[in-house]
């Protein structure tokens, strides 16, 4: 009888309850010989090694149904899904059901499973948004979404514009302000928190509100929140300019020091931190004899030529004061 139990022992346990469970059997004895038992996963099953008889059956294996053998591997199969974020107005724990008319197998449906999975689309999407308020935040969450794409930011910018709608529509801070408005605001405070600030020229290139609009909303927010937001640092900006400018980074050093003088000597207040960053990055470029004109760089920085003349001017000679005698 022994001959005709297939015992099964797996060689790579994928879950520390399996190990778990597997010592606890192997402890056991059997109650007819007082063999001793052990697992067959394969069968769900607990039979005696000696004499074959199966103590328990009908076994529930909570592991996965597959084996993995690094945990690369078991990263990816694993059969949990996305991590929850608030760059979605459910936080992505809703269905979503694929825009590709086929089956599990990669095969065509038919025209009327075609017709069928429409109308199952459709109606899930009527579902996700039960009722205004989500609406409204699917809405500024999609532009946020697709300003923060234009721009170039990262996730995390991203993320933390989310909360920040999030936490104007539950304070209540949309009636009678635009939802594309306060949307485009909460973006660009993010990415003065993060540390990658974009200017309101170009925020205002990518949003469907002028840039009076933006910046009237803008301060609206952040002092209902009471967010903190410190001043633009030139500094942030150099790193973008220099990479849309194709220059090398001992300019973007260059740039970087000529920008700490102009600090020491005081000439940064009440300058605009983009007009200060746009003219480092050109003094920059030409003391490392570097090819790039001041046009050149007013298209990077969206701002106008006579800014940058009248910057780089003071950056150098806030550099030469600066300098040691």
């Amino acid at each position: 009888m022994t001959d005709n139990i297939r015992t099964y022992t797996r060689e790579d346990e994928t879950t520390t309850e399996e190990e778990t469970q597997t010592e606890q059997g192997e402890k056991e004895q059997c109650p007819e010989c007082g063999g001793r038992v052990i697992s067959d996963t394969e069968h769900a099953e607990t039979v005696c090694q000696d004499c074959g008889l199966v103590v328990e059956e009908d076994e529930i294996d909570r592991g996965p149904e597959w084996r993995a053998f690094d945990a690369a591997e078991k990263d990816e199969k694993s059969r949990v899904g996305a991590p929850t974020t608030n760059m979605m107005h459910d936080q992505g724990l809703s269905t979503n059901i694929g825009w590709q008319d086929k089956d599990a197998y990669g095969r065509s449906l038919s025209s009327r499973q075609r017709q069928k999975m429409q109308r199952l689309r459709t109606w899930n999407e009527r579902f996700r948004t039960r009722d205004s308020k989500e609406r409204n935040l699917k809405q500024a969450l999609g532009e946020i979404d697709r300003m923060a794409s234009a721009l170039g930011l990262p996730e995390n910018v991203r993320e933390t514009a989310s909360v920040i709608y999030r936490r104007a529509l539950e304070e209540d801070l949309l009636p009678g302000r635009s939802i594309e408005g306060v949307a485009t605001a909460a973006l660009y405070a993010a990415a003065r928190q993060a540390g990658t600030p974009r200017s309101l020229d170009e925020i205002s290139a990518v949003s469907r509100v002028d840039k009076m609009e933006l910046t009237r909303t803008y301060r609206y927010v952040i002092r209902e929140l009471g967010l903190e937001v410190q001043p633009a640092d030139p500094e942030h900006y150099v790193p973008r300019f220099v990479s849309d400018l194709d220059l090398s980074d001992e300019t973007e050093r260059m740039a970087r020091d000529l920008l700490e003088s102009a600090r020491q000597e005081g000439v940064h207040s009440g300058k605009s931190p983009v007009g200060l960053a746009a003219a480092a990055v050109y003094a920059a470029a030409l003391l490392t004899n570097e090819k790039v004109t001041q046009n050149d760089v007013s298209e990077v920085a969206s701002i106008s030529e006579v800014t940058i003349r009248n910057r780089y001017k003071e950056l150098l000679e806030a550099s030469d004061s600066a300098a040691p005698a």
